[in-house]
């Protein structure tokens, strides 16, 4: 079964900063003098898999309102949304990574009561790409021009020291049947998508490779993507394949429309229809 979490609307600016927003500005965009020039808004929605008695968080997402004394606390976060299914933190097995930026990756820890950092998943494993952590490293204090998240590795590092991460090295990888990681790059050199495959069908979920529901077509990430080529390739590749498998296709960012089974017009263009997959 996969469920698609939702820690609700944000905006981002240029900076790479978040702040929680009232979606009631959508309704006036035109008339809103910042979002679109300034900033942009955007979903955070992290993935939920339960598959063969196993559960798995996929990009946990911002984790607002997991520190102790934090401001957020009346804000949805990973840890809020698994308890409407009633599965605590210590139920969760494996946390998968699409990379390492910090708007999916913040939910991984939070800092309890005596300002430590602990796991917010205590009994999982953390994957990411070997290449994504190297690539992070060496950019985690240098000044970048680009614009949208960026990495902030504070907290992370304390599940390193804890031997919690696990590296992928591979470009393919299952850490448990029916679930593989892709590499695909492009956003950042590391990224990986993940494909879930059982009996009801397959699904993708496409972390920033394919933000949201308007990217199927366009590519607008120009200015946040490491390598535009490789991301233009990777992504044409994924949902090529995905086309093909009728896949359904999980969006991390989209405002609306989350998720969706895609298929391809006389145009040669991505079309998306409702997704009933559970």
């Amino acid at each position: 079964m996969i469920e698609q979490l939702s820690e609700g609307f944000f905006e981002i600016f240029q900076d790479g900063s978040f702040q929680k927003m009232d979606p009631s500005r959508l309704d006036n965009v035109d008339e809103d003098k910042s979002l679109g020039k300034y900033s942009s808004a955007l979903g955070i929605d992290p993935l939920l898999i339960r598959k063969d008695g196993k559960v798995i968080v996929v990009d946990p997402g911002l984790g607002w309102g997991l520190d102790h004394k934090s401001s957020y606390q009346n804000t949805s976060s990973v840890v809020t949304n698994l308890d409407i299914f009633e599965i605590s933190p210590e139920d969760v097995d494996l946390v998968l990574l699409s990379h390492l930026h910090y708007d999916h990756i913040a939910g991984c820890t939070y800092v309890n009561e005596h300002f430590e950092t602990k796991a917010t998943f205590p009994n999982a494993r953390y994957m990411v790409h070997i290449d994504e952590w190297n690539h992070a490293l060496a950019q985690v204090h240098k000044k970048s021009d680009r614009k949208g998240a960026t990495y902030n590795l504070d907290e992370f590092y304390k599940l390193i020291a804890e031997q919690r991460v696990e590296f992928i090295e591979s470009d393919l990888i299952s850490p448990i049947p029916g679930i593989t990681m892709i590499k695909t790059g492009g956003h950042s050199p590391g990224h990986m998508v993940a494909k879930v495959q059982d009996d009801t069908g397959v699904s993708y979920f496409m972390g920033d490779l394919v933000p949201t529901e308007y990217h199927l077509n366009h590519y607008a990430m120009k200015q946040v993507d490491w390598d535009s080529v490789e991301t233009k390739k990777a992504k044409r590749a994924i949902l090529s394949r995905a086309s093909e498998e009728s896949a359904t296709i999980f969006f991390y960012h989209s405002l609306f429309r989350k998720s969706g089974k895609i298929s391809q017009n006389k145009k040669n263009q991505f079309t998306l229809e409702e997704s009933r997959r559970k």
